[in-house]
């Protein structure tokens, strides 16, 4: 028989007792992200931010500033982000369905949020967790122009005609491309998934014939 492995109480104590103070000695996100925008850098990092963000770090907002001075914590708002904004012309966008703020934080303007994507006008079926909430590029959308981003229909995506070679055949196709004198050049090589020809044996022959006028027949 196996002999039955004894639980030690004490011990298993303990480890749940470091667990939790390793957990609660972490830093929350009110100290982990917190900024000075004076010098631009992150008290708890030291880190400075990039000097391309320092422009919409003043004048932007994140998400929680924003939610935190709405009804209900802005739940059933849309917010997109000047990004998307500025990169497409579709509309992007999340419809947020549940907030949980962390109220130690000053002014309550971190937490998680979670939500409904839509991405150039293509909506998610399923709720998930909004994620960059820290980046300053967060803004509301207007209620007279929710409407509007949510009448937005895609285009149909175009049928796949092209499908990419496997790797090993792809490096050959390469080396056989450089090693007849040209270069790889920009062009993938691509398999088309669909062919013009009739795969008969006409074609065939038609293909051997061709092959033997090139090479030549052997004497």
């Amino acid at each position: 028989m196996v002999k039955k492995k004894r639980v030690r109480w004490i011990a298993e104590m303990a480890r749940k007792i470091r667990a939790y103070r390793e957990l609660k000695s972490q830093p929350r996100d009110s100290q982990k992200y917190a900024l000075d925008y004076e010098t631009m850098r992150r008290p708890h990092t030291g880190k400075m931010l990039p000097v391309l963000a320092w422009h919409d770090v003043r004048r932007e907002s994140r998400l929680f500033p924003l939610l935190a001075g709405m009804r209900l914590f802005g739940v059933g708002r849309l917010f997109t982000r000047k990004s998307w904004l500025t990169d497409h012309t579709e509309p992007s966008y999340w419809q947020i369905t549940k907030v949980k703020v962390d109220y130690t934080a000053e002014n309550m303007d971190h937490g998680r949020a979670w939500g409904v994507l839509t991405y150039k006008g293509k909506q998610e079926s399923e709720v998930k967790e909004v994620d960059k909430v820290m980046y300053h590029d967060w803004r509301l959308v207007p209620k007279h122009e929710e409407q509007q981003f949510k009448d937005f229909e895609p285009l149909p995506e175009p049928p796949v005609r092209y499908v990419t070679y496997p790797p090993l055949l792809r490096a050959m196709l390469l080396s056989q491309r450089q090693a007849g004198g040209g270069t790889s050049g920009p062009e993938e090589p691509a398999l088309p998934l669909k062919r013009d020809v009739l795969l008969n044996k006409d074609y065939f022959r038609s293909q051997e014939q061709e092959r033997q006028r090139k090479e030549g027949t052997a004497v």
